[in-house]
């Protein structure tokens, strides 16, 4: 069906053009998606299955997020892999089918029109994850030997396709009665596969490998990555077998300990890396990266907390809210936002001027961005998340607004750094 084209490409460097797109495309994703947090009206706010939240958590998780993602991991597989990318085309395919699908699947949440704008776009982004599990899988075979950082991007590849099947199935489970319940009550299986399954596992085995490489440290304990990857796949199953068959909710703070065991010994493996750094001097980028993971705690103690609620009274929606914040402009955004300009600038520079490196004076990375705005969109990035959960806590209108104008403004120059990157010229200052 499709030919590869991976013998065209030199050593294990991915063709920028086929990474930038995707940064691209999930900056203004970013910036659409806090746009309809500052439109969506305060009473919006009380229940996650509204169609404006349901559509501010899709452009998030999917146009934020795993775009980025996706565009990250085609230059990454093939340095972990210590090989090349199976296929550029595949990639571009990617690209495009997902491209056009998650708007549309936007579109239909926001309208709650689950007919044909929701099962086209549910299905072209079921297409683009099966060929970039196709092309993952198939950039394997180059290691030399069985790579942790290289199974848990596999793993987390899988639990995606798992979680947009069951949304695909979702979806048409509104308007076809394909399964036992309703859509509503399968909505937290969907939820936990792509945030534990594919945003957790995913973030934390890259980030094994790309945090001690950024602190230039010589921290390495491969077991204790074998045990995350165990507890994290070891909790998510537990939880999407009780959850199918047994449906106790105080079974559930079993999984939930399993997280919580992976995630602190994250947080020590990251510990080891930046106590044994050699470079003594941490840039701005991996301060918010360092702090993602510890924000990883949040949506763990938010989580149990609704456990909690259930078992005594009913479901807190806002709790819920709280914890479904949390996870996307939370953690999963400050790694992104500290990422992107580790990442993305040095991907520009080895466009830009991998021919002249060595030859003679050429700019670093680092120059390609503008620390200044990097600043000022990290102290709006912490100040509108804080005031936004402090404002759903304390139900005022006023506080949420406040918080989601500062992360509107965070995305915004977000997006002015982004486009700095990718159009920087040489010479520019």
């Amino acid at each position: 069906m499709f030919t590869t084209d991976h013998n065209n490409h030199a050593g294990t460097v991915t063709t920028p053009g086929v990474v930038i797109p995707f940064y691209v495309y999930a900056a203004l994703s970013f910036l659409w998606a806090v746009f309809l947090l500052c439109i969506s009206p305060a009473g919006r706010y009380d229940h996650y299955f509204s169609p404006h939240t349901l559509a501010i958590t899709h452009a998030m998780a999917l146009g934020w997020g795993t775009m980025i993602i996706l565009g990250a991991s085609h230059q990454l597989v093939p340095v972990l892999a210590e090989g090349k990318l199976y296929s550029h085309r595949l990639a571009y395919l990617t690209f495009i089918l997902a491209g056009v699908g998650i708007p549309l699947l936007v579109y239909a949440f926001y309208t709650f029109n689950m007919g044909v704008p929701a099962k086209a776009g549910a299905i072209l982004i079921n297409s683009a994850v099966l060929l970039f599990l196709v092309n993952v899988i198939c950039s394997r075979p180059a290691a030399k030997n069985e790579n942790v950082h290289v199974v848990f991007v596999i793993t987390a590849t899988c639990w995606l396709f798992m979680t947009t099947f069951a949304g695909l199935l979702l979806v048409y489970n509104f308007t076809h009665p394909l399964l036992r319940e309703n859509s509503l009550h399968y909505l937290p299986l969907h939820a936990h596969m792509g945030i534990v399954g594919w945003f957790l596992l995913l973030i934390t085995g890259v980030g094994s490998r790309l945090i001690p490489m950024f602190l230039v440290s010589k921290y390495t304990n491969i077991k204790q990555l074998w045990w995350i990857y165990a507890l994290m796949n070891g909790g998510l199953t537990g939880f999407v077998l009780l959850f199918l068959y047994v449906r106790r909710p105080v079974l559930y703070f079993l999984p939930v300990a399993c997280l919580l065991a992976a995630i602190v010994i994250f947080i020590c493996y990251c510990y080891g890396c930046y106590r044994e750094r050699i470079r003594r001097q941490v840039d701005g980028q991996v301060k918010i990266s360092l702090l993602s993971v510890l924000m990883m705690i949040i949506p763990l103690v938010l989580l149990a907390a609704a456990i909690g609620f259930l078992l005594t009274t009913t479901e807190n929606t806002a709790l819920v809210l709280i914890y479904g914040f949390s996870v996307f402009f939370g953690w999963l955004t400050a790694i992104i936002l500290g990422m992107t300009f580790k990442t993305l600038p040095f991907i520009v520079w080895n466009k830009l001027y991998h021919v002249q490196a060595g030859a003679g004076k050429t700019p670093s990375p680092k120059d390609l961005f503008s620390s200044r705005l990097f600043n000022l969109m990290a102290l709006s990035y912490l100040l509108g998340f804080l005031l936004f959960v402090a404002g759903v806590f304390a139900a005022n209108g006023g506080v949420v607004r406040a918080g989601a104008v500062l992360l509107l403004l965070c995305a915004f120059l977000y997006n002015l750094n982004i486009f700095r990157v990718t159009f920087y010229k040489p010479g520019w200052r």
